[in-house]
């Protein structure tokens, strides 16, 4: 299988961290830890810039989807069906709008993720670790997730150590208190973990 020009252009400084003790599966290990831990920059920078460019447009749909979220309880309190079901009906799609704009935020996180795997897939498509104690064995997108889950957790609590990310959720804490709420999803920014 040839490899895209894309990944041809970006092989030689990926596969270094592959080649770094002449041990293969020690290399393995270092190079996936860093694809990963790159993939996560990548994932969170876009996922940043992509909620810097919807917070406004995210912030009112959310606000309109609590509007008339309102309007339909007071009408139910008024005993208004006709009102309610029309209020609820609006609020429902505004909630519509707010979630799935919420799920691009997972996705902008994501992305990299598949770009790094088949990156992958080019070099790696035949290798297998094979499990102990067992017929299975693993290939290199197994090794990948099971070094991404934990890599996710660490990130996820590291972030909150490091200047640029503090100051992130400090936008978002302020974001949440001068506008109307704004869920944002944990995995791409973290900004329902609690204010401190």
């Amino acid at each position: 299988m040839e490899m895209h020009p894309f990944y041809q252009v970006l092989d030689p400084y990926l596969i270094w961290f592959y080649r770094l003790t002449g041990r293969a599966g020690v290399d393995f290990v270092i190079g996936t830890l860093f694809l990963v831990f790159l993939a996560l920059v990548i994932g969170e920078f876009t996922a940043f810039l992509a909620f810097r460019l919807m917070r406004k447009h995210l912030g009112e749909k959310t606000a309109e989807a609590e509007k008339y979220h309102d309007l339909s309880l007071d009408a139910l309190k008024a005993g208004n069906k006709e009102a309610y079901q029309a209020a609820n009906k609006l609020a429902k799609e505004a909630f519509g709008h707010s979630f799935f704009q919420q799920a691009a935020l997972s996705a902008a996180f994501l992305w990299p993720v598949f770009f790094a795997l088949a990156w992958m897939q080019y070099r790696f498509l035949e290798v297998e670790f094979p499990l102990p104690f067992s017929g299975w064995s693993l290939g290199y997108i197994g090794i990948f997730i099971l070094l991404y889950v934990p890599a996710v957790i660490l990130f996820k609590r590291l972030k909150r150590k490091l200047h640029n990310f503090r100051r992130l959720k400090g936008i978002l804490h302020n974001l949440d208190q001068t506008n109307a709420p704004v869920c944002v999803p944990e995995i791409s920014l973290g900004a329902k973990e609690g204010h401190s």
